[in-house]
């Protein structure tokens, strides 16, 4: 059996050609885009200002706290030196909160599902480097499974059932560089 990478435009919308099923899979797919969107939004939107879920206020961004101390500094496991080394750097603060916040936003409004499957992808697998070993299992934890479906989300088109990737698609800018869908 081959399998087939070719990707095939939709049109017309979610309904258009489509049985009751597979509409379905299409909403549960888009329910799954905008649930993991909501991770990586709050995740920033709590670091900014400090809400008390996991960055209490005084530690926030805009209070001058490091988005990136926090976690990095507490590292284990092998890659622990490199990853306590780059704990509270600016630069690296500042690529943080950008990629939650771009990331957050782009699974959200189901655009950009090719960047936040790779941005997202690399950040949750940094992340897991950075906590190894993890809490409940040899290897595996929520940033590794979060990434293959991070992946699945950006092959399948989940940015068109919920959101505004059929419009985004459809735009001169992807269009001209399709590599932003």
């Amino acid at each position: 059996m081959a399998i087939s990478h070719e990707v095939r435009p939709r049109t017309g919308g979610l309904t258009a050609g489509r049985t009751q099923p597979r509409k379905a899979v299409d909403y549960i797919w888009g329910l799954t885009r905008i649930s993991l969107g909501s991770v990586f939004a709050w995740a920033f939107v709590d670091k900014l200002f400090g809400l008390g879920h996991a960055t209490p206020s005084a530690r926030s961004w805009l209070n001058g706290g490091s988005p990136t101390n926090g976690f990095l500094s507490h590292s284990t496991g092998p890659f622990s030196g490199m990853f306590k080394a780059m704990a509270g750097s600016t630069f690296l603060d500042w690529l943080f909160m950008l990629g939650l916040l771009g990331i957050g936003a782009a699974l959200l409004l189901g655009i950009g599902m090719r960047f936040a499957a790779v941005a997202g992808s690399l950040l949750l697998v940094l992340m897991w480097a950075a906590a190894l070993p993890p809490e409940n299992h040899i290897f595996m934890d929520d940033h590794l499974i979060y990434a293959p479906v991070l992946i699945g989300l950006a092959l399948v088109g989940a940015g068109r059932a919920l959101g505004i990737g059929g419009w985004w698609s459809r735009t001169r800018l992807v269009t001209r560089y399709p590599w932003l869908v």
